[in-house]
């Protein structure tokens, strides 16, 4: 009696394919994830599609929406700080209430910041530098 026999394809990788890793490159990266996040459970879907885990895309994604993914490793760095010395007390006053007027920023990375209308604009460029580094 004969006995079919079933023959599974094999797939033999050379050595110097072994272990690679790719590297993706920002831009690619941030079409992925904007490609991903088009309809209802694209996921799985966008990451099969590209040969990537699930799990790195999901990580590709928190990074996309916390505006980090494609931003320079700043390293937390140091923002230099002048202090200048009190103003005479006749503008005491009026530089308080200037200080009470705020103004509400929102970042294209999301995060938002309330500064003081008094605030040099070397100061806010500094700290823009910072929270928003593009």
């Amino acid at each position: 009696m004969a006995y079919p026999s079933v023959v599974s394809p094999i797939e033999i990788f050379s050595a110097d394919e072994v272990g690679r890793r790719r590297h993706w490159s920002d831009e690619d990266k941030v079409r992925i994830v904007e490609e991903s996040l088009l309809g209802y459970r694209q996921g799985s879907a966008t990451a099969r599609r590209y040969g990537i885990s699930r799990s790195l895309l999901t990580i590709w994604r928190r990074e996309y929406r916390s505006g980090t993914l494609g931003a320079p490793d700043s390293g937390g760095g140091f923002v230099p700080l002048v202090m200048e010395s009190a103003p005479p007390a006749s503008t005491e006053r009026s530089l308080r209430e200037a200080e009470d007027v705020r103004i509400d920023i929102t970042l294209t990375n999301g995060r938002r910041m309330t500064i003081p209308a008094s605030l040099a604009p070397s100061h806010l460029a500094a700290l823009l530098a910072v929270l928003d580094p593009r």
